[in-house]
C-alpha cells in the first residue's frame, strides 16, 4: 500500500451511456449484475491499483455504481475515453497525488486482473516509455484481415512501431501472424495530460486510432503481452457470448 503522500496508481474506467450499437451498455445485466460492476470488481482485484474509479457524465451510471459500492468521478462530456480519464485524474489529484493512470475499458467484463498488474509493471520497468498497452498473439487468419481487429508491430525492446487496422506485418512467406492490440493503457501521469492536449494527427485520423497521436509525436509506447485474451462487449450479441464464458469461470 502507498502512504498518503506517495503518488498512487489510479485505475479509471470511462463509461458513457450513449452507444450507437449498444445504448446503455454499462448497465446491461451480465450474470445478474450491471456490466460495469464486473469491470470494477476485476480492476479492484489487481494488486497494483491503489484506487479504482468510474468516470462518467451520466447520472444513471453514477447511481448504479454507487449502489454496488463503487466510486464515481463525475466528468463533463468528452469526445474520447482518454479525455475523460484525463479529467478524472485531475479531479482525483485535488486530494491525492497520482503517479500513473490506467485506462480500464468499461466493456471488458472478463479482463484478467493479473494483466493490469503486468501492464503497470511493464511501464514502470521502462522509464523511457511514456505509456504502455496490452497485446496478445494473433492466431486467427480471419482476425488478421479484419479491420475491426487492431494490429501492432513491435521493435526489439517491445515498443510499438505502428498500430493499424490493416494486416501488418505483410504476411510474405511463412511466419506468425503477429500481435493484436488490446485497448487497455497505462500512462505516466504527466504524459496523460500532455497526450490529452495533443491535436489530432494525420495517421491517427486516417486509421481512427488515437494512440497513433503518441507515436506521431515521437513518444514511446511499451507493449506488454497479456496472459489471456478477453472479449470486449460492443453489441448485445457480445454480451451473450460473455455470459456464456462467465458461466464457465469462477469470478
Amino acid at each position: 500500500m502507498t502512504s498518503q503522500s506517495s503518488p498512487i496508481i489510479l485505475g479509471v474506467i470511462p463509461a458513457r451511456y450513449g452507444s450507437t450499437r449498444f445504448p446503455g451498455k454499462p448497465l446491461a445485466l451480465l450474470a445478474g449484475k450491471p456490466m460495469i460492476q464486473h469491470v470494477v470488481e476485476r480492476a479492484r482485484r489487481a494488486g497494483s491499483l491503489d484506487r479504482v474509479v468510474v468516470a462518467t457524465d451520466d447520472q444513471r451510471i453514477a447511481q448504479a455504481v454507487e449502489a454496488f459500492g463503487g466510486e464515481v468521478v463525475l466528468t463533463g462530456d468528452h469526445p474520447t475515453g482518454t479525455d475523460r480519464i484525463a479529467e478524472a485524474a485531475r479531479l482525483v489529484e485535488r486530494s491525492t497525488p497520482v503517479g500513473m493512470v490506467v485506462n480500464v475499458q468499461g466493456d471488458e467484463p472478463l479482463l484478467d486482473p493479473a494483466d493490469l498488474d503486468r501492464l503497470t509493471a511493464g511501464l514502470a520497468a521502462d522509464p523511457q516509455a511514456h505509456m504502455a498497452t496490452l497485446v496478445y498473439p494473433l492466431k486467427d487468419e480471419e482476425e488478421f484481415h479484419d479491420p475491426n481487429v487492431v494490429k501492432v508491430t513491435l521493435d526489439a525492446r517491445g515498443r510499438a512501431l505502428y498500430f493499424s487496422r490493416a494486416p501488418i506485418p505483410f504476411p510474405r512467406g511463412e511466419g506468425t501472424l503477429g500481435w493484436r492490440h488490446l485497448g487497455v493503457y497505462a500512462f505516466r501521469r504527466n504524459f496523460l495530460a500532455e497526450f490529452a492536449r495533443m491535436a489530432p494527427t494525420p495517421l491517427a485520423q486516417r486509421e481512427s486510432l488515437e494512440q497513433l497521436r503518441a507515436l506521431e509525436n515521437g513518444h514511446a509506447i511499451q507493449c506488454i503481452q497479456a496472459g489471456s485474451f478477453s472479449i470486449g462487449v460492443d453489441t448485445p450479441g457480445d454480451l451473450a457470448k460473455a455470459e456464456t464464458l462467465l458461466s464457465g469461470r469462477k469470478g
